[in-house]
């Protein structure tokens, strides 16, 4: 995997559907992220020993290696999970027109 800051990358997480749309705008506003997907998605998953079900909304952060950490650090204290789930995988290809919007976007 690269180390270039510009190199595209996308963050996924998932939060209750208030706090998903809150995360969402901020990291758009901040011009820590270009395009942030919110979709409803069933989580199921074990927590301190119990299985949870919950209803969430999964967010695909689209972003640049450059902004991660930012993103990271603002999508951890805006999040109302004591452990978000926060991943991050590259993008290895793609429209190239699309992966430059995300660069202009991200632009700090």
């Amino acid at each position: 995997m690269s180390d270039n800051p510009d190199d595209p990358v996308i963050v996924f997480s998932t939060a209750s559907p208030e706090n998903g749309q809150d995360i969402a705008r901020a990291v758009i506003s901040r011009h820590l992220a270009a395009c942030v997907n919110c979709t409803p998605v069933r989580s199921l998953y074990r927590w301190k020993g119990e299985i949870c079900e919950d209803d969430e909304v999964l967010l695909i952060i689209k972003t640049i290696r450059g902004r991660a950490e930012e993103l990271i650090a603002t999508i951890t204290t805006l999040h109302t999970y004591e452990v978000p789930e926060i991943v991050m995988l590259p993008v290895t290809g793609g429209y190239d027109p699309y992966l430059a919007w995300i660069r202009e976007e991200t632009a700090s």
